[in-house]
């Protein structure tokens, strides 16, 4: 719903009470009438917020959230459901058991989604008849972009290091490399979290910056390629954890040269994003086909290699970077979408 805005004059009425009357309509819409309480909240030193009791009741019914699990239940299916109320915005998850007790592997595994995926979240309780996560993070503490900045700065990190470590032959720099995709997913998570409740509320949208819905889908669908380009790293240092042996020195130099060209391709996309500039979104798309050359200096030098073993790998790594190029070509057809507005004013 696009904002509307009145100028209302304040009124002084008896001796201690100022009063400013609402619009008629905005009342009929919001289905008040005479004699319903509306709850008035002072924000800092500038800003009133009204609410009326409907959104009153729905922010309330947000603050706590019960899971009953059974004592044969998945752990992945546990983790699930607490990522989905955490993406809800309850600022307290309490995970019980419909009878007896949770099992240890249900117990470790809430355990670990809360340190390893949860941005912001504590277990406050822990035994056997139950686990409870309170949400300590304040909504605007760590803006969207702030988030978001962060995970890309990891993702592109990884890429670069998991290509350093085949290089190196280096087992523990490319583990660190898979330990750092769940840092990028926490980000990831508490993006979407954040994102959710800024469509429920009209002024946590407004407050995090978006112009309207539907550039939350847009956020939401970039976290995604990010998201991506992590996962992609992680197999690259899978690779070298599984053949625990490095690729030949020559292929490495084209390897390293096609992440850093995919690489400005994120990043000149996402800076796109941040500028709601369409004409740089554009761009990077169709710089994106440049791609393709880098892959033929890759696949030329390929063929001078005589083992099947480090063909395929080398295949597996090509693809793996090339992917980036992909994402990246996504995030500017979702900057296109979210900023088409412009293209038409023009």
């Amino acid at each position: 719903m696009e904002d509307r805005e009145e100028t209302r004059k304040i009124q002084f009425t008896g001796k201690s009470s100022y009063i400013v009357s609402l619009p008629k309509q905005w009342i009929m819409d919001l289905g008040l009438k005479q004699g319903d309480q509306i709850r008035i909240v002072r924000k800092g030193s500038s800003t009133l917020e009204l609410y009326p009791p409907k959104f009153e009741s729905r922010l309330q019914k947000k603050e706590d959230a019960l899971i009953q699990i059974e004592f044969e239940e998945k752990p992945s299916t546990i983790v699930r459901k607490l990522i989905s109320l955490y993406f809800l915005g309850f600022k307290t998850i309490t995970v019980k058991p419909k009878s007896d007790r949770l099992n240890p592997n249900q117990r470790n595994a809430v355990k670990e989604a809360v340190k390893r995926m949860l941005m912001g979240t504590e277990i406050i309780s822990d035994s056997t008849r139950g686990i409870t996560i309170q949400v300590l993070v304040n909504l605007l503490e760590l803006s969207v972009d702030g988030a978001f900045k962060r995970m890309i700065h990891l993702a592109k990190s990884m890429s670069n290091d998991a290509i350093l470590a085949v290089k190196e032959n280096n087992l523990d720099l490319a583990q660190e490399v898979i330990n750092t995709d769940d840092e990028v997913d926490r980000f990831g998570f508490y993006i979407i979290r954040q994102l959710k409740i800024a469509i429920q509320n009209e002024h946590m949208l407004k407050e995090m910056g978006f112009r309207n819905p539907r550039n939350c889908l847009g956020y939401r669908l970039v976290v995604k390629n990010i998201e991506r380009t992590g996962d992609h790293a992680s197999f690259i240092a899978k690779d070298l954890l599984e053949f625990k042996k490095p690729v030949k020195k020559e292929m490495l130099e084209k390897l390293q040269e096609m992440n850093e060209f995919c690489l400005s391709l994120l990043d000149d996309s996402c800076l796109a994003l941040f500028k709601e500039d369409h004409i740089q979104a554009e761009q990077t798309i169709e710089k994106t086909s440049e791609v393709q050359k880098y892959e033929k200096r890759v696949r030329d030098s390929s063929e001078s290699l005589k083992d099947d073993e480090e063909i395929y790998r080398v295949r597996r790594m090509t693809e793996n970077i090339r992917r980036i190029s992909e994402y990246a070509s996504d995030i500017s057809e979702i900057v296109l979408n979210m900023n088409i507005e412009k293209a038409l004013k023009k």
